[in-house]
């Protein structure tokens, strides 16, 4: 996977804009318990998706990919309760969930395509007359 790809940059944007909405539920909402928990998933996806670039297999990067995937799923659960509990504006609230559904279909699909390609190659068939160990 490449350095400069999509989802390394839109989970960052994404890890900037959860500690700027963390900042802004701790100082004008006066929140600390679910801004501390959306702040701690939130960031952390961008973070296992950095880590699975560097991944020294491909069942390792798909380990930190499913982490991520996980800690989006996580995430979300978060952001609609702070929407439902009237702490982001329908408008906030409908911005970043969409954000965060994205980076799920994304992460989601990069699984999916992952072992997809992975089990071509791990299982093809013999070709015939070709010797298998």
């Amino acid at each position: 996977m490449k350095e400069d790809n999509q989802i390394l940059q839109k989970s960052k944007a994404f890890a900037v804009r959860i500690i700027r909405l963390a900042q802004h539920l701790t100082e004008e909402k006066k929140e600390k318990v679910l801004s501390r928990q959306v702040l701690r998933s939130g960031t952390s996806i961008g973070a296992n998706v950095k880590e699975a670039v560097r991944g020294q297999s491909t069942a390792d990067f798909l380990s930190k990919m499913q982490i991520a995937l996980k800690e989006a799923s996580e995430t979300e659960y978060w952001l609609e309760l702070l929407a439902e509990t009237d702490y982001l504006s329908e408008k906030a609230s409908d911005s970043v969930l969409k954000d965060c559904r994205e980076l799920i279909r994304l992460i989601t699909s990069i699984v999916r395509s992952t072992k997809e390609n992975n089990q071509l190659t791990l299982y093809e068939e013999p070709s015939q007359g070709e010797t298998t160990f």
